[in-house]
């Protein structure tokens, strides 16, 4: 049973991170414990812990505690009373010792919720991890955004349901990310930060890379990571998050990154994407397949559909080689020129039928492979 405990916090502390904890918790549990959210009150900091087994979130946030001690309550419940507050509130919690209840209160409302007993609530061993490095928040954010979108959702071939992250050597040491599904690949690297060299190739499952990126959004400093062969510890700030990672072998993707690519197209990366889009209203659900033809000069890209109609749009670009016209997925084509924040995009082109290199012209860190597509 909950021992005693009783503290104050402002609604506006606590709402952020129930909303990280909440996140993290499956809405269907077969084990009751896992729909919990672990409160531990001690030394004028409250502490919110979640897991769902394969990861572990742990975040802290000043509180005014009379009593110290601990419970679990509904994760999901939780987060809506305190979402449902009225602004400004402060919101009291306490259990009496015995009682197997916590009582919720703010503004004028009352809640009282079912706790089940802390000592079920599962921790994540804490094995040690004895790679650490650092990277800044806004390099972390650039490697999990241009690669996250290639993750694939196949559960069949779950060594690609995540980034792969590794060392690797270039002309200088350099960390690297990779995910592809099969049809297209991002590659993203950076300088290998101190302390990262004797990392293990680490495959960061889907739901960590998606959990950290929410935890990123508003953060500045610099987040250590610290890795084993089987885990992976972010921790910045108040929070800590701890991942189980995928245990398989990533594929030998410097095999399919083509090397004989001798035709250069160059675009602007809005004017394409837009034109793109627009032309993909008209392609089919199922394939969402356009089409490029490419001359001297100029780009034509087209879409053709039983049901719906044609489209077609031309655009200038800077094109030396002899004609071509080759077909994309428009999804696929539309998730990397949205990774491109300059105003140049290099498409490097074999022919109709073999893997394309698309790069942005300014920054050099970043590489997408897409498969064509028959039309």
């Amino acid at each position: 049973m909950p021992s005693a405990m009783k503290f104050i916090i402002e609604r506006a502390k606590l709402l952020p991170s129930l909303a990280h904890i909440q996140s993290v918790v499956e809405r269907r549990n077969t084990i009751p414990i896992l729909s919990n959210v672990l409160l531990r009150a001690e030394a004028g900091k409250l502490s919110l812990s979640a897991t769902d087994m394969d990861l572990e979130i742990v975040e802290s946030v000043p509180a005014e505690i009379s009593q110290a001690g601990a419970t679990t309550a509904p994760a999901h419940t939780l987060y809506d009373i305190v979402r449902k507050l009225p602004e400004g509130s402060h919101v009291e919690f306490e259990t009496a010792p015995g009682s197997g209840t916590l009582a919720v209160r703010g503004g004028r409302s009352n809640f009282r919720l079912g706790c089940l007993p802390v000592e079920d609530f599962p921790q994540m061993a804490g094995s040690t991890m004895p790679v650490g490095f650092s990277l800044g928040a806004a390099e972390l954010r650039t490697l999990i955004d241009r690669t996250r979108f290639a993750i694939s959702t196949e559960e069949t071939r779950y060594y690609l349901n995540g980034i792969y992250m590794h060392a690797t050597r270039a002309d200088v040491p350099m960390l690297r990310a990779v995910a592809t599904d099969g049809h297209r690949l991002a590659r993203v690297e950076m300088a290998l930060p101190d302390g990262a060299a004797e990392m293990p190739g680490v495959i960061v499952p889907r739901k960590t890379v998606g959990e950290v990126r929410k935890l990123l959004e508003d953060v500045t400093g610099p987040i250590a990571i610290s890795l084993s062969d089987t885990k992976l510890k972010f921790a910045f700030d108040d929070v800590v998050l701890t991942s189980k990672l995928i245990d398989g072998t990533f594929p030998d993707y410097e095999r399919v990154i083509p090397s004989g690519n001798d035709k250069m197209l160059e675009v602007n990366p809005r004017e394409f994407a837009a034109a793109v889009d627009r032309v993909a209203t008209i392609a089919t659900e199922k394939t969402r397949a356009v089409k490029l033809s490419i001359d001297r000069g100029a780009l034509t890209v087209s879409a053709n559909s039983p049901e719906s109609g044609s489209a077609t749009e031309e655009l200038e670009v800077v094109y030396g080689a002899a004609p071509l016209e080759i077909g994309f997925n428009s999804r696929y084509l539309l998730d990397i020129t949205q990774q491109i924040e300059g105003d140049g995009c290099r498409l490097s082109i074999a022919d109709a039928a073999s893997p394309t290199i698309i790069r942005d012209t300014s920054d050099g860190s970043a590489l997408y492979v897409l498969m064509p597509m028959r039309v």
